[in-house]
């Protein structure tokens, strides 16, 4: 898909419903950017399932927060469910990321209200940690999304407005990240587990999603499973 340059309007307020709290978005985080599209099934950012072809207002799933193996190089990956982004240039999501720099993984929970900069939270996670997200809309611009870890038990939840959301799609996805020069290089985060994938209160299989593999430059970066029981699937990192 071909990059695009727009400005768009949000306006933004934040309901903590826990303890973790949102620091303010940073213009040099990585961006969580929509699915730079090769084909029907093939992306240069992204790996994992999207339901298309109709009107979604919600998405739900499970994760297990993968390890990151880090080596020298700086490298960046991260696990999100999301409304949007699949052929539409906003996306509304949230997740968790696995970085590394100088040898050493980084762990965070993050929104996003793409092309608004993502907010990272305070919401401590750690490799091996089960988490949930969710993001709901009234349909009229108001979108809910909700983060937590299962094993602590932690949660954020915010409100957010986007009143041009098309909701042309709902997802869930393993990411290379973007920054101002593109697509970065991807983590080594071995196996991405998602399960109790549901959309608009259904199994995501029930919609016959597009099955998403990774692929950059003829280099396959990541590779999808196969859906099990309409809801369950695996990423699984291939090249950085």
């Amino acid at each position: 898909m071909r990059r695009r340059t727009f400005v768009l309007g949000v306006l933004t307020f934040a309901v903590a419903l826990a303890a973790p709290t949102a620091s303010s978005a940073r213009s040099d985080s990585p961006r969580f950017a929509p699915n730079h599209k090769i084909s029907q099934s093939t992306s240069s950012n992204w790996s994992g399932y999207s339901a298309i072809n109709g009107r979604y207002t919600s998405v739900s799933g499970s994760w297990k927060q993968p390890t990151a193996s880090c080596t020298s190089q700086t490298t960046y990956s991260s696990f999100w469910v999301g409304l949007d982004g699949y052929s539409s240039s906003t996306v509304e999501q949230t997740g968790t990321s696995a970085d590394c720099s100088g040898g050493t993984p980084r762990y965070y929970a993050w929104y996003e209200m793409y092309p608004k900069f993502p907010v990272n939270l305070s919401l401590a996670v750690r490799p091996g940690d089960t988490m949930s997200g969710s993001v709901t809309t009234d349909g009229s611009g108001k979108f809910t999304l909700t983060i937590r870890d299962v094993t602590t038990g932690a949660s954020f939840s915010t409100v957010q407005t986007l009143k041009r959301a098309r909701l042309a799609s709902a997802e869930a996805i393993a990411e290379a990240p973007s920054g101002s020069g593109g697509v970065l290089p991807l983590t080594n985060f071995g196996t991405a587990s998602f399960s109790s994938v549901t959309v608009n209160g259904s199994a995501i299989g029930a919609f016959n999603p597009d099955r998403i593999d990774m692929v950059s430059n003829g280099i396959t970066k990541a590779t999808t499973s196969a859906l099990s029981g309409g809801t369950a699937f695996s990423v699984t990192w291939k090249h950085s």
